[in-house]
């Protein structure tokens, strides 16, 4: 075993360094809340990306809300030498180590879900250790997905049909600065369909469906993200825009397949979050900062744990009727009311163009948002003795 003094190494919007201590007590966190909202939910769950963000939040919900058993497919690297492992390696071993002890039952898969040999080895697992699967999580996010074919596509962050210009942030130096980006082009908008979009969802419910592994009602669920117009020429009406239309068509197709077993999918649209993937799109850091200090100030601001129990607790297995902005009209989940308020916005967009490098910290959470961002790594966490070296090597739970 290797003991590391950890630091965080940031490169851009990235963080190439993880610490289990830090990771393991921030999963703590949400397991705690999890219990304390115990709900009547699924009892048998897949998660398919289920080691970071709103994946492991639905793993943990579901695990520690509802008591079920979970499998979680992701593709995650473990420790080598001086090298850390990644923080969702460092996620699911906390996960599985807590569930463990409670004695849920956990498996974990990792390698590529876009393939069909995980696809395959996923469902031998369900098979013979798991009840029917009453719950799908969809929860992706990859740069590039080789299909069925062969073919190997890549996707991109950028506008469709006119150069964007705006603003962001730079997450490590904080930073304010102009952006620019020319339109993708069709090949470009056509690949991020085919790496973010629906096509990969609908393999997996196909190939569940047809191994008889899913329950009488099961549900599956993809999230999605609609979020103000200020960031709809780079998000919504962009090339990840595009392929999240694709991803929301997907769902009357996937209802065809559930519909022997009278279950039902479901698109849920979430609140913007501070996330891997969302740290990696421009505009996206600077309105999350903004977004967080007009929430925290109504006390209304959640996090992906908040998010996904109430998911769980208000819209997939409520106990009382449905509030009226539980569904939009197309039929999707909304958990983003509370961000698009249009009291909210307006607070936002008055401030939007007034923020500048010098001014970002007293018109922003930008701290709030550094903050949130380094705990996805492990870091900044109360409690956590960043001085002291630690085992880097931790092993995976529930592994085939």
């Amino acid at each position: 075993m290797v003991k590391l003094l950890i630091e965080p190494r940031l490169r851009g919007f990235i963080c190439t360094t993880a610490h289990p201590v830090g990771c393991r007590k921030i999963v703590e966190e949400q397991v705690s809340r999890a219990r304390r909202c115990s709900f009547r939910g699924p009892k048998s769950v897949l998660v398919i990306g289920a080691s970071t963000g709103y994946g492991l939040a639905s793993r943990i919900g579901a695990a520690f809300g509802a008591g079920a058993a979970t499998c979680g497919v992701f593709f995650e690297r473990p420790a080598e030498g001086e090298r850390t492992a990644s923080a969702g390696w460092y996620n699911t071993a906390a996960f599985g180590s807590l569930a463990g002890e409670e004695g849920l039952l956990v498996r974990n898969v990792n390698g590529d879900a876009f393939s069909a040999e995980i696809k395959k080895r996923t469902i031998d697992i369900l098979r013979s250790d798991f009840p029917p699967v009453d719950l799908v999580i969809y929860s992706l996010a990859s740069p590039r997905r080789t299909d069925p074919a062969g073919v190997t596509h890549r996707s991109v962050l950028k506008p469709i049909g006119k150069p964007f210009f705006g603003k962001t942030v730079q997450t490590d130096s904080g930073a304010v600065k102009e952006v620019a980006m020319e339109p993708a082009t069709e090949e470009e908008i056509a690949g991020t369909v085919a790496v973010m979009g629906g096509a990969d969802w609908l393999l997996w419910m196909e190939a569940l469906r047809e191994a008889d592994v899913l329950a009488k009602g099961a549900k599956s669920v993809a999230y999605g993200y609609v979020g103000p117009e200020l960031t709809w020429p780079i998000y919504r009406y962009g090339t990840i825009g595009r392929a999240k239309e694709d991803l929301e068509a997907t769902v009357e197709k996937i209802d065809r397949i559930l519909a022997p077993l009278c279950g039902k999918a479901n698109i849920s649209i979430n609140k913007a979050v501070v996330t891997q993937a969302s740290a990696a799109i421009p505009v996206v850091p600077l309105y999350v900062s903004l977004l967080f200090k007009f929430m925290k100030e109504e006390g209304s601001h959640e996090d992906c744990q908040d998010q996904m129990i109430r998911l769980f607790r208000e819209r997939l297995y409520p106990t009382e009727p449905l509030p009226d902005c539980a569904v939009d009209d197309v039929g999707r989940i909304r958990l983003d009311e509370r961000e698009m308020k249009p009291v909210l916005q307006e607070k936002i967009r008055q401030v939007w163009s007034a923020i500048e490098t010098d001014n970002l910290s007293t018109l922003t959470d930008f701290a709030g948002y550094q903050f949130d961002f380094l705990r996805l790594f492990g870091f900044g966490v109360e409690g956590v003795n960043y001085d002291e070296a630690v085992e880097s090597d931790v092993p995976l739970r529930g592994m085939p």
